[in-house]
Parts: C-alpha cells; structure tokens; sequence
C-alpha cells in the first residue's frame, strides 16, 4: 500500500478491566477480563509494530459503549425492552456514535497517531441513563432490579464485572470536541429531533 499514509483502529476501553470505579487514562495499566479484551490488547499492540516498522502514525481509539439513533435508551423504552439494573456503585462510559466519527475524522486528518480514549466527559450509573430517558418521554421508568436478581447472558452479565471511569483528555489535546459530552445532551437532541430510532426524523412515540 504505497500511499498508506495513517493507520486507525477502533478498540474498546475493555482493555482496562477493572478498576473498582476509579479512574484510568491512557497511562493505566491494561488488565483485560474478557477473552475479547484480552485480543484487542494483542490486536493494538500488532498494529502499533506495524506502525513502528513502516513509519506511519497508527491511532489506537479506545472506544467506551456505542449508542446513537437505534441504540438508546429512548428506543429501549419505546420497544419496552429497557431495564433498570442496579449495582451499588456501578457505572458505564458512553460515546454517541458521532463522536466517533467526529475523533476517526480529526486524528486521520491530521495524521495523528497515538493512543486516545473516545468516550465522553460522564461516567455514569446505567439506570440513572434509562430514568432520564424516561423523563424526557414523560413516561414512568421501569422499576428497579437488583443486579444479584436480574436475568443476564453471560455476556451482559460480564460488563458488571468491570467498572472504572474513563478519562477523555488524551483526544481533546489533540482538538476534539464533543458534540455529546454527556448522555442527558444526546438523548435531548434525540428527542427533540425525533430521531432516535433510525436517525429518520419522527413523531414522538409513532410505531
């Protein structure tokens, strides 16, 4: 590839595993709980060599939880599928899928290379995510269930296993700056623009 000029790889900040709620940048350590964790911190380490050897800036973007229109809580409530789980001290990163397009487009404009948390400046508890969402509805949130009671795959049951707060620093020196720095900004833009099934504007609770 003779005019490879930058290289970018989207990974996951599950790379950090467990840090008991406290915070990690990308300095910290990377203790991977998952098998899929596991790979990417393999998979990271592979391209970043790769760069070294051919003398190209490849970007690591550490991506927290993906949401956007199709993938929310505001959609989750309307399908009647969200749920209020609850685990004493337990909170998510989010980042709004524009936002990862937005960082994508910054550091490969610039060819910068590096290792970058992408998710936004709000760790936050997820059933404090679906009450909010349900405000905006004006619609009564789910109730709330105990996690050491609640009916989990193995898979969503092993995102409770980890907990940390991620920090964002890194990508904003480099310039960016979030469209959505929270997820009470995102879900009110959804809802105001009706989007947050598909990105098709719509009317508020249409079928």
């Amino acid at each position: 590839m003779p005019a490879l000029e930058w290289i970018g790889y989207l990974s996951t900040v599950g790379v950090y595993g467990d840090h008991g709620g406290a915070w990690v940048d990308e300095t910290s350590a990377c203790r991977p709980v998952s098998k899929r964790s596991v790979m990417r911190v393999a998979a990271e380490q592979e391209w970043l060599k790769l760069g070294r050897a051919i003398g190209k800036p490849v970007a690591i973007l550490r991506l927290s939880g993906i949401y956007g229109p199709g993938r929310n809580a505001l959609a989750n409530l309307e399908d009647g599928t969200a749920r209020r789980l609850v685990k004493p001290g337990q909170v998510f990163n989010r980042i709004h899928c524009d936002d990862i397009a937005g960082a994508l487009w910054l550091l490969a404009e610039n060819n910068l290379g590096g290792i970058f948390n992408v998710t936004d400046d709000e760790p936050a508890p997820p059933q404090d995510v679906v009450a909010y969402a349900a405000g905006l509805m004006g619609i009564e949130p789910p109730p709330e269930i105990p996690f050491e009671t609640a009916q989990l795959s193995p898979m969503a049951r092993s995102f409770y296993g980890e907990n940390k707060r991620v920090e964002n620093q890194a990508i904003k020196a480099a310039g960016y700056r979030f469209r959505f720095p929270n997820y009470r900004v995102a879900l009110e833009r959804m809802w105001a623009e009706g989007n947050w099934r598909d990105g098709e504007p719509r009317s508020p609770m249409r079928g």
